[in-house]
């Protein structure tokens, strides 16, 4: 099977698995796993922050860092299909007790003009704004990328009007290396940033959640309150560390990947797509009479998998896992069943 539902499918590469075996571990809810701390200490260096905290889901960082920046009874900004509104199990009600006010934004990126004229205003009846969630790159408007001007923008803007800024980047990477911007330069006036381990950098499992030392040590408090509080951890810390080390640098391959892709589909004149949101490893496109979950049906039969992700709608993400050769086949297998749909 040629597996295209979502980077989330990768498997631990050899140099994850022999790390994995010898990595050295202690209890991490008492701080003592080197493996843990180690890896905490080196995503804070990358992210130019003072220290990072280690989580099991890109979820429970994203909701940890909403509960540290608000108030029960705010209203948390973010783009209308954001993942902290669509994935996240409504758990910015049930956790912080703050309601998502979304944002629509161009292709998933949002303006600090959209997002101003969102802030609440200052009067008693009306619930307060509490935080700016920005989502870079996002997900569902197909990998799309926000720019490092318009980061500065909406950060520069949010602190001046008293808030906040919270980026879900779990694949920050990806906007990364499409932008030719390192993460600490791309990020730098967010308050706390959370990104994927898993994905496209290939780890079984993990995030973290990088900010302030203070920030952080209230963060543990919350992670525990989920239910994060690890122990002997080091093991999934391990593969985390040669992700964060050695698997940033391919993610071109993954983008060129999904150009491929694309172009496939954008030749067909069954589908409809973007090619200009085809920014990294996400390609998204509607068929134009058609069933999703049907053609994903026909695709399966041929060895492709794919995600239906609306009634017409098709999402495929390219990963390490799936070479040039693999998606070579898997564009011919799209082309044939979009001639035949």
């Amino acid at each position: 099977m040629i597996d295209l539902r979502s980077d989330t499918v990768t498997r631990p590469t050899p140099a994850m698995r022999e790390a994995m075996f010898t990595a050295e571990v202690g209890d991490d809810v008492y701080g003592e796993d080197p493996t843990v701390n180690r890896l905490e200490s080196d995503a804070a260096a990358m992210f130019g922050r003072e220290t990072a905290l280690f989580v099991p889901t890109g979820t429970m960082g994203n909701q940890i860092a909403i509960r540290l920046h608000t108030q029960h009874g705010q209203e948390v900004i973010c783009e209308a299909r954001a993942h902290v509104l669509d994935w996240e199990m409504a758990m910015a009600a049930a956790f912080s007790g703050c309601q998502l006010r979304p944002v629509a934004g161009e292709r998933g990126v949002l303006t600090w003009e959209q997002i101003s004229q969102a802030i609440g205003p200052k009067i008693y009846y009306r619930a307060q704004t509490g935080l700016v969630c920005l989502e870079n790159t996002h997900n569902m408007a197909g990998g799309t990328v926000t720019p490092l001007v318009r980061m500065r923008e909406i950060c520069e803007g949010a602190h001046e009007a008293g808030l906040p800024v919270h980026l879900d980047g779990a694949r920050i990477f990806n906007a990364s290396v499409a932008l030719g911007v390192g993460v600490a330069k791309l990020t730098e006036g967010c308050d706390t940033v959370m990104f994927c381990l898993s994905k496209g950098l290939g780890a079984p499992a993990g995030s973290m959640l990088v900010g302030s030392r203070e920030a952080m040590e209230r963060a543990r408090a919350f992670r525990k309150a989920l239910g994060g509080g690890m122990r002997q951890v080091g093991v999934r810390a391990a593969a985390g560390l040669v992700a964060l080390h050695e698997m940033t640098a391919r993610l071109v391959d993954d983008h060129a990947n999904a150009r491929l892709l694309a172009e496939a589909v954008a030749a067909e004149p069954n589908a409809e797509i973007d090619l200009d949101a085809v920014e990294t490893n996400i390609v998204i496109f509607n068929l134009r009479d058609g069933d999703a979950t049907a053609f994903c049906r026909e695709l399966r039969e041929k060895d492709v998998l794919a995600s239906a992700i609306g009634p017409d709608a098709v999402r495929f993400v390219t990963h390490y896992d799936v070479d040039h050769e693999a998606c070579v086949r898997a564009a011919a297998v799209v082309t044939e069943t979009l001639q035949t749909f």
